[in-house]
């Protein structure tokens, strides 16, 4: 079984698009865990880290005045970091972390909230920041676990939709090698 990065990687290259992540609390990791797959290279733009709040916005044109509203840890941050590394970084999809790994909490939020966003070609061609899809978590563990568990989860989400987007054609084919059931 291979891991959830490779599968996205494997993905990405079967259907000749391209991966810009955003990070926050994970600082990195999930570039790190895209990166260590095989192929990589061939689908991956690249990725901004932008841990400091103002980068949100400076980098990633977040709406700084939802970051002054509600601050880094919120779905629609989380939505808008996807949707601008994906227009920064000319890629056709876009996935993003932001949350509390801890100690303390942030921005009125609890350790372990943490929200993951998908932004993809698929009716998001609008260029409108903030759609796609946002996944809301409440994790548990320390900084380290809660952090990995944000990886996974954002590959997660990713493949979800991937393999959303590109079933079509697949499902058709199972249903005619499986008699049309």
């Amino acid at each position: 079984m291979s891991s959830p990065a490779a599968e996205v990687v494997r993905l990405l290259v079967v259907n000749g698009e391209t991966l810009a992540v955003a990070e926050s609390l994970t600082g990195g990791l999930v570039a790190a865990e895209i990166t260590a797959a095989p192929g990589a290279s061939k689908a991956f733009r690249g990725s901004v880290t932008a841990y400091a709040t103002e980068l949100k916005h400076e980098l990633l044109g977040v709406d700084a005045a939802l970051l002054a509203r509600h601050g880094a840890v919120n779905p629609q941050v989380a939505a808008q970091m996807a949707a601008g590394v994906r227009k920064a970084l000319g890629s056709d999809w876009g996935i993003a972390t932001t949350g509390v790994a801890g100690p303390e909490k942030q921005d009125g939020q609890p350790v372990g909230t943490v929200f993951v966003a998908v932004d993809g070609p698929a009716g998001h061609d609008s260029g409108s920041a903030g759609g796609g899809k946002v996944e809301a978590l409440r994790l548990n563990g320390d900084r380290a676990e809660i952090r990995m568990e944000s990886v996974r989860s954002v590959l997660a989400l990713l493949l979800k939709e991937l393999a959303s987007e590109h079933s079509g054609n697949e499902r058709a084919q199972d249903t005619e090698q499986n008699g049309g059931f």
